[in-house]
């Protein structure tokens, strides 16, 4: 009888020691479940966020839009970065929509400096464009063109009436 009580001795000391612990796990429990289904679900989300991409690489064919890009042009040290190109797009197309009141001689030259901008911007980023072959109607609906495909490219520009935003479709 004397293994026996020490025994039971032993599994009583054992449970008043893990008491502590069984309080715990019963006042933490909510909290312990949470997290566990938290980091579940954001796993879940995570994989789906992957997945989607991945589906949407593929039905956009992602390397089809980059693949004309000749990457060397960028390490050109007589080449404008591109972020000081979108930037002379953005001042200038703001000029350009809203210079009231300023003389034809200005809205032409500040017309052609936009030109020259969009044409840089398409060069750089591999995209082409006929700014210089075309005039009047037919050279507005292909600067138009121009900045739409920019605009899909990733570079923001002015929209064509002033106060509007361009919205990326």
């Amino acid at each position: 009888m004397g293994v026996g009580r020490a025994l039971m001795l032993a599994l009583a000391i054992l449970a008043v020691a893990s008491l502590p612990a069984a309080f715990a796990l019963l006042f933490c429990a909510d909290e312990i479940l949470d997290r566990v289904v938290c980091g579940w679900s954001e796993w879940r989300e995570r994989r789906q966020e992957r997945r989607t991409i991945a589906r949407l690489d593929r039905a956009v064919e992602a390397d089809a839009l980059t693949r004309n890009i000749d990457l060397t042009e960028f390490d050109r040290t007589d080449r404008r970065p591109l972020e000081q190109l979108a930037a002379d797009l953005r001042r200038l197309g703001g000029q350009r929509l809203g210079g009231t009141g300023r003389s034809m001689v200005w809205h032409g030259a500040v017309l052609q400096a936009y030109d020259d901008r969009l044409r840089l911007a398409c060069h750089a980023l591999g995209i082409t464009e006929h700014l210089t072959e075309l005039t009047g109607v037919d050279q507005e609906i292909e600067r138009v063109r121009v900045e739409g495909v920019l605009h899909a490219a990733g570079l923001t520009l002015p929209a064509a009436r002033a106060g509007h935003r361009q919205r990326h479709r």
